[in-house]
Parts: structure tokens; C-alpha cells; sequence
């Protein structure tokens, strides 16, 4: 699977400017609503649930909060560079910059875990993720996100 599958040119915020964890969860259930045409509050409940049973940012900086929600089609997926780092609770207790939202149909077992497989596997590039931190670009940011996973290895 690739993150060309799951995240479309306007899912992609360059410039997010938010103060904590929860608020940046807001805006990205609001953009996540207008893409998905779901309510913007399932969205943001059901994200927040997850980051209850336990925090989505996974170190380096990065956060990948992730849910399903009922009335999906599809994966869906949304990426924000922050203007500014936030606590978000990770696992190495370092501020998030970069966070990619993963939402799923109900019914997509295997396809949700492989989505966040390699979304995960993209995030832990630390080339690329310098290359996005250092461009408040969308459309530089979408290409580095895209770009095919035989290149990234090379």
C-alpha cells in the first residue's frame, strides 16, 4: 500500500498552528471532516479515545493517531507539519512536530494495519522527516509523503 492511496493534495496542512495535543486533534478531525464528509465530532471523539488507551506519538518527534470509524469507504489519511512542536505524550516524552492521521472503515482489519505500517516505515526515514521539517511547502510536503517506496530505499 501506498501513502498515495491514502492522502490526497488537501490533506496535507504545512503550517499547523496549534498549542497542545488536543487542540491540534481538532483541526485535524476538522479538515479530516470536510475530506471525509463525516462529522467533524466522531472524528475527534474517536481519536481522542485512542490517544486514551494510549498515546499515538511514537517518538522522534512523530504521531500517528489513528481510528475507525463507522460510514468510511475508504482509508483516509491527513498529514500536519506543526508550526510549532507540542507535548503529545510520547514515548520518549519529546515535542511533536509531524503527524499523520490514519482513519479507517470499520471493517478494514488488515488494510487499516498495513496502512499504518507504512506509515510508520515512511515516518522513521529521519531524512525524510528532516526534509519536511525543513518545508512549510504542501505541495513539497505531499511529494516527499508520495514519493514511491522503492525510491526511499535507494
Amino acid at each position: 500500500m501506498e501513502i498515495s492511496e491514502l492522502l490526497a493534495p488537501d490533506g496535507v496542512i504545512a503550517n499547523l498552528k496549534v498549542t497542545s495535543k488536543k487542540q491540534a486533534l481538532r483541526e485535524l478531525a476538522q479538515r479530516a471532516a470536510r475530506i471525509t464528509g463525516l462529522p467533524e465530532r466522531a472524528i475527534f471523539d474517536t481519536l481522542l479515545e485512542r490517544e486514551r488507551l494510549g498515546t499515538t506519538g511514537v517518538g522522534h518527534g512523530i504521531a500517528i493517531p489513528h481510528g475507525k470509524l463507522p460510514g468510511l469507504t475508504r482509508l483516509h489519511g491527513l498529514f500536519a507539519r506543526l508550526e510549532q512542536p507540542v507535548d503529545f505524550d510520547s514515548i520518549d516524552e519529546i515535542p511533536v512536530d509531524l503527524i499523520f492521521v490514519l482513519l479507517a472503515p470499520e471493517g478494514a482489519g488488515a488494510d487499516h494495519l498495513k496502512a499504518l505500517a507504512r506509515v510508520s516505515r515512511l515516518l522513521r526515514d529521519r531524512g525524510i522527516c528532516e526534509k519536511m521539517r525543513g518545508t512549510d511547502n504542501p505541495d513539497a510536503l505531499f511529494a516527499l509523503l508520495t514519493e514511491p517506496a522503492a525510491s526511499n530505499a535507494a
